[in-house]
């Protein structure tokens, strides 16, 4: 399998990003949250859509 560049770049950065919290999803996800806070963007929070019986059959 040929490796994708961009996919090695996202995975090098990923594991970077996971190494400077320790691999602690809860630091991590603290870190995004305080990202999220202080960037100034305005955060939108949607409903899950529930899929219609069709999809089911």
């Amino acid at each position: 399998m040929i490796e994708d560049p961009i996919v090695a770049e996202i995975r090098r950065y990923r594991m970077e990003h996971a190494e400077k919290y320790g691999h602690d999803l809860k630091r991590i996800w603290e870190a995004l949250k305080e990202f999220e806070t202080k960037s100034g963007y305005e955060v939108v929070h949607r409903k899950p859509r529930l899929l219609s019986p069709e999809v089911h059959s």
